[in-house]
């Protein structure tokens, strides 16, 4: 199939730009909008509750990736330093009186009509302590992003 270069001449189309001499250009009547030399866009029209979204958005985003990072940070912060901070509950021997028995072990129960009967403390197991659920027995105060983790003892 040969090509002649008379056949490229005869090619037209608005996105090639023509010669002037070309015939074709001189049959055509140029019509040019005053003053305007390119398309103009036009702005997007956004109302105020709109604007608002977007903005939400844009700051939940950013929210959501900057706490995570912050507490990334924080541990690893806290990691480095020591923690002499004895436990507040247990004011650091790593065990609490219990509740039940007040620390006898035993719990006296009134039946009625005067009688009363003393049992071995259930809670405690008549041992009168338990140990501290703040710092898991060690005395020692836990940071406050160390308390998220949950340890599981039973």
């Amino acid at each position: 199939m040969a090509t002649s270069s008379s056949s490229l001449t005869t090619l037209h189309s608005r996105f090639l730009s023509p010669t002037p001499s070309s015939p074709y250009m001189a049959a055509l009547p140029r019509r040019r909008r005053a003053g305007a030399r390119y398309p103009r866009i036009r702005a997007i029209d956004l109302d105020q509750n709109t604007i608002v979204a977007i903005s939400v958005g844009v700051v939940s985003i950013a929210v959501g990736i900057g706490v995570p990072v912050f507490y990334e940070t924080q541990i690893d912060n806290a990691a480095k330093r020591d923690n002499t901070q004895p436990c507040f509950p247990c004011s650091g021997s790593g065990a609490q009186v219990c509740r039940f028995c007040s620390g006898k072990g035993i719990v006296t129960v009134v039946l009625g009509a005067g009688e009363t009967e003393e049992s071995q403390c259930v809670n405690c197991e008549g041992i009168g302590s338990l140990t501290c659920t703040t710092c898991q027995g060690t005395g020692i105060q836990p940071r406050y992003l160390d308390r998220r983790e949950f340890k599981d003892d039973d």
